[in-house]
């Protein structure tokens, strides 16, 4: 089986995809299907996370690139800054990853979340999508210890 072991540059040509989940791309070590279907492993340094269009390299130098597979998710739209200010904070103080776009927030697909976006009576309501989900990394993403 084939190891990808670094991270390279984003010009690098890939000669493969590998669609993966949100939750997948936090796990620097499994084995992953590319999409022509081989089975390969991800062998990368702990604490790696991925992202949509990052490249991989094996140690025999095949490229690969990732691709932010679609999951479901639910998206809350809003003109109003303060609407979509709200649904943030409350998604936020129950630590779940958000997604930040112009005019819309969007979070993995929770029936118990969409319950509580829509009974805060900001005038939102959560739709169901199925698309790449690619989360803020938080205040603590490029290391953090309790020295």
């Amino acid at each position: 089986m084939e190891v990808f072991t670094r991270l390279v540059s984003a010009s690098d040509v890939a000669q493969g995809r590998v669609p993966l989940t949100w939750e997948r791309r936090q796990k620097p070590r499994q084995r992953v299907r590319l999409d022509s279907g081989e089975e390969v492993a991800l062998l990368l340094p702990r604490g790696t996370t991925l992202s949509d269009g990052q490249r991989l390299a094996s140690e025999a130098g095949r490229i690969i690139e990732v691709v932010a597979e679609p999951e479901p998710v639910s998206t809350v739209r809003s003109i109003d800054p303060t609407s979509l200010t709200r649904a943030a904070y409350h998604l936020g103080n129950r630590h779940t990853p958000v997604q930040l776009g112009e005019g819309w927030l969007r979070y993995r697909e929770d029936h118990v979340l969409d319950a509580m976006i829509v009974g805060l009576g900001i005038g939102v309501v959560p739709e169901p999508e199925q698309v790449p989900f690619e989360p803020e990394s938080g205040a603590y993403s490029h290391g953090h210890s309790h020295g």
